[in-house]
């Protein structure tokens, strides 16, 4: 098919995130949304505590592992809230009830941490 031919419904997005998926996936997924795994109900309406969903964190886990070169010492976290959320978690982990810190406004992000 040459490029004159391609459907140009589609939106394309550059920005950093969340990107674009093929459509073959959002089909795959869409599909999973209704059944996923012959479980008759979707991933996301699934237990946390599930043996099915146990086995998706760990097999997520896992392929992080595997990509990343992370290291069987080193644990990994799945957390919500995206990066904004970690500029508050950070410090408010690691600095103790009395402790204070510095921070170098180096730019965008650095300034929606301050």
């Amino acid at each position: 098919m040459s490029i004159m031919e391609q459907n140009t419904d589609n939106v394309f997005n550059f920005s950093a995130g969340p990107a674009a998926l093929p459509k073959a996936v959002m089909q795959q997924a869409q599909q999973e949304l209704i059944d996923w795994q012959g479980l008759g109900t979707s991933v996301m309406e699934i237990s946390h505590r599930s043996k099915e969903f146990i086995k998706v964190a760990q097999e997520a886990e896992q392929d992080l592992r595997d990509l990343l070169n992370i290291p069987d010492n080193y644990k990994v976290l799945f957390c919500q809230g995206g990066a904004r959320a970690q500029f508050a978690a950070v410090p408010l982990n690691l600095l103790g009830d009395a402790e204070t810190a510095t921070y170098i406004d180096g730019g965008y992000w650095a300034e929606s941490a301050v």
